[in-house]
């Protein structure tokens, strides 16, 4: 009988499940609960498979853990491993059931690109059914937690214990104004300019305001002058007419920075990028992680220079 299996991989699924919670969480110690071992029991698997690869996976760094340019490139491709196999697993076992997710969007702003990446999927994948659940955008963990949706996509809200979490892309958040406006010739902005003008947005979430207060102003708590307005376009023809500086992710502010009306600035300290999250539930792990892999590149990115 000719032998079915002429190459037998070092690599196994726990292996690759293990590269991929160290590389996000950082560490052993942080790593042992998203894989419900010991610290030791991790640090000895990645011996154990460092040894087999021949080759070394991570480095220690003052921070924890980072990976190598083998270790990027085995991380590369252990998602969608993963992900090919359970598709495959599921096609075995319910051959005919399509995939459904329930999802909706903390933040407003991804529904600007998220449907027309939806539109796409369906196109590609006709197994996988995608429904937006606009309804619960203002409270999007609460109806997790009561199996309302199958998942969300966060940028700030906890996700409570009981619930699956996985890292997803980031946004930036930048400042458009006038190009008339006093500022408009500044390369950039300090925590100072935001203390003396007004900044224009939309409602948000507290813990979304909470967060940007920290990464503009750390542990100082200035008092600002928001004004807040229902609409991107509202917003954007505030700003237009020299009232303020209109804070805005990059997904809206891209569209209108073209006609020379609108400039954008960025912070003097670099980059205010947002990290977003998909939370799901345990029984559509499968289904999140699909979703997941298909949306890491996904998101439009701004063109202009600040």
């Amino acid at each position: 009988m000719a032998d079915i299996a002429p190459f037998s991989p070092a690599l196994e699924v726990r292996d690759l499940r293990l590269v991929l919670a160290l590389a996000t969480a950082g560490s052993t110690a942080r790593a042992a609960p998203a894989l419900h071992l010991t610290q030791p029991a991790i640090s000895r698997a990645l011996v154990s498979l460092e040894q087999r690869l021949k080759t070394k996976l991570f480095e220690r760094v003052t921070r924890g853990l980072e990976p190598t340019a083998a270790g990027r490139r085995l991380l590369e491709g252990a998602e969608r491993m993963l992900l090919e196999l359970s598709d495959l697993e599921e096609h075995v076992r319910s051959p005919s059931a399509a995939a459904r997710l329930r999802i909706v969007c903390e933040c407003y702003t991804a529904y600007h690109w998220l449907p027309s990446v939806l539109t796409k999927l369906r196109e590609t994948l006709p197994s996988f059914e995608v429904e937006l659940m606009v309804e619960h955008t203002l409270a999007p963990v609460p109806a997790l937690e009561a199996g309302e949706i199958d998942a969300a996509l966060l940028t700030t809200a906890a996700v409570p214990r009981g619930l699956l979490e996985h890292a997803l892309f980031s946004d930036e958040i930048v400042f458009v104004m006038s190009a008339q406006h006093p500022l408009a010739k500044r390369k950039s902005l300090t925590p100072q300019d935001l203390r003396e003008n007004t900044l224009l947005t939309s409602r948000v979430p507290i813990e979304e305001s909470h967060w940007f207060i920290n990464k503009v102003f750390g542990r100082a708590r200035p008092k600002l002058h928001f004004q807040i307005l229902p609409l991107t376009e509202a917003i954007l023809d505030v700003a237009r007419a020299g009232m303020g500086i209109a804070i805005l992710s990059e997904w809206m502010a891209g569209p209108h920075l073209h006609r020379g009306e609108l400039i954008l600035k960025r912070m003097a300290a670099g980059p205010l990028r947002r990290p977003w999250r998909i939370a799901y539930r345990r029984e559509s792990e499968a289904a999140a992680l699909r979703l997941s892999s298909l949306l890491q590149n996904a998101p439009p990115r701004i063109r202009v220079a600040g």
